[in-house]
């Protein structure tokens, strides 16, 4: 499986909203969530919540990036999936539970809508529509979860981390990304050396430009071949 998830939505109805997600919404449906959506600054490495933990909020990113984790006992980390403006962190919330099963991290600062969890789970009565388009989301976010699980078990580490590129480079506005080599091996679950080794291969080969934290994708084209 390679490429891109694709999400289709209907025209925005509300221009000003960056997230896709608030965006599709109906216009009745956005005015009863309008008062209850709470506009703020996520910062790098923030934990939005735990493993296990009950989640407060949920999170519709419109400029930060947010990383979806899962964790052994022992501390070694990998990233099951990515959400930007297209969607939101904390789908177990509509779908019932009180708990998360993984780690939500702010993977780039940037802008985000919160709304209480009950205020969400109390909206999904009023509005089939409401419902149909979280189902929808939620069928894509498994797909991207499984398609991260296939990469990781039969993809080499360069491919890896390609793909991984493109995913931070389709929620970015910019070419130059600031990703460590060391943050880059906690994603995908693999040694820091093996990330150092695939990038300086990209770079060699053109496709990329690395330094002290900061990747440019000098050809996207070749990145995605």
């Amino acid at each position: 499986i390679h490429g891109r998830i694709v999400i289709k939505i209907s025209k925005p109805q509300h221009a000003l909203v960056q997230n896709q997600l608030l965006a599709s919404l109906t216009q009745a449906d956005y005015q009863r969530w309008a008062p209850h959506l709470e506009s703020v600054e996520l910062r790098a490495g923030q934990a939005l919540y735990g493993a296990g933990s009950e989640a407060a909020y949920v999170y519709f990113p419109s400029t930060a990036v947010i990383s979806l984790i899962s964790m052994t006992r022992d501390g070694a980390s990998v990233e099951l999936a990515v959400v930007g403006a297209e969607g939101m962190a904390g789908v177990a919330v509509w779908m019932g539970s009180s708990t998360m099963f993984g780690q939500a991290v702010v993977q780039s600062a940037g802008h985000a809508y919160r709304l209480r969890a009950p205020t969400l789970r109390g909206e999904l009565q009023p509005s089939g529509a409401v419902l149909a388009l979280l189902l929808q989301y939620t069928q894509a976010l498994m797909a991207h979860v499984a398609q991260t699980a296939l990469c990781n078990r039969y993809h080499t580490i360069d491919q890896q981390l390609s793909k991984r590129l493109l995913l931070a480079l389709d929620r970015s506005s910019a070419v130059e990304l600031s990703m460590t080599q060391e943050g880059v091996a906690n994603l995908l679950g693999v040694r820091r050396e093996g990330v150092t080794a695939a990038a300086l291969k990209l770079q060699h080969a053109g496709v990329i430009r690395y330094q002290r934290g900061h990747i440019v994708v000098l050809d996207r084209d070749r990145l995605e071949r």
